[in-house]
């Protein structure tokens, strides 16, 4: 086991996680756009969470599938997200967009590795300068 601040030492299972990212995705609730998205990532613990994209017809307040992973990390023990994948309907592995990608970091170990449509990068390769409580630490006492 790990704890919060250090990223889990064994190999990432990325068919296991898509897997995972395929089981939400067929759980989301997209009666607007059709486009069902599944995330699934492996916390500092070892957990396996995932999350699907859930809309609401004022489009502004759909929650994207990386919401709802964030959410579920926190529901089921906190921690850090030390992997992550995304997929849509087709199984294909998708981008997360720029959004989803700051709250990521914000729930990330340094250089959480995300499965990406170009390869595996890390959280500060497809976020590249980010701003988030790292940079606040320095302020908060």
């Amino acid at each position: 086991m790990s704890d919060d601040t250090t990223p889990f030492s064994g190999e990432v299972d990325w068919g296991a996680l898509r897997t995972e990212a395929e089981e939400a995705m067929r759980r989301a609730y997209v009666p607007y756009s059709k486009y069902p998205v599944g995330a699934a990532a492996l916390a500092t613990d070892g957990r396996i969470i995932a999350g699907c994209n859930v809309e609401n017809a004022s489009y502004g307040l759909t929650l994207c599938a990386e919401c709802s992973l964030v959410s579920m990390l926190h529901m089921t023990g906190g921690g850090q997200l030390v992997a992550f994948t995304c997929v849509n309907g087709e199984s294909d592995v998708i981008m997360p967009c720029g959004r989803c990608r700051q709250l990521l970091y914000e729930h990330s170990v340094p250089g959480m590795m995300l499965e990406t449509v170009s390869g595996i990068r890390t959280i500060d390769e497809v976020l590249p300068d980010a701003f988030g409580p790292r940079d606040l630490q320095q302020y908060s006492a």
